[in-house]
């Protein structure tokens, strides 16, 4: 197995972020409402269609005004979210606990970052320079 080196300011970000996700959310589930609206992506067929796959969807999350708007998604197994920056802070998209671990974008100030989501649940996360900045997504079969 190849060593891997790291910078001393990557080694520092992920400390950070680490210490800041197990101080904010842990490591279990948040059982709590959302109080933010839900988007689902989802794609419909008319009666004359014929059903065949599913085309995967792309949904966007805006990331300004230090807020991801909208801040809690459904979309279906296959899909993809892409986040777009936009904002005068940085910012970052973190997964909480077990199920997000591979959620981990770089720190943008514009740009984006998309993730595909293959497994159905519900993914939290967080801007990990700005913990109170939080969302999910709802993945469904």
């Amino acid at each position: 197995m190849p060593i891997r080196h790291y910078t001393a300011a990557r080694a520092l970000l992920l400390v950070t972020v680490v210490a800041g996700a197990l101080a904010v959310g842990g490591c279990g589930a948040d059982d709590s409402k959302p109080t933010s609206t839900t988007t689902s992506a989802a794609t419909s067929t008319s009666a004359g269609e014929t059903s065949g796959p599913r085309t995967p969807a792309t949904v966007t999350v805006q990331v300004t005004d230090m807020k991801f708007s909208p801040a809690n998604i459904t979309v279906k197994a296959g899909d993809t979210v892409t986040w777009k920056f936009d904002d005068k802070a940085p910012h970052a998209v973190q997964g909480i606990g077990d199920v997000a671990m591979g959620i981990n974008s770089p720190i943008f100030h514009k740009g984006e970052w998309s993730y595909t989501f293959t497994s159905p649940g519900t993914y939290r996360y967080l801007c990990p320079l700005h913990p109170d900045m939080k969302g999910t997504v709802t993945v469904e079969q």
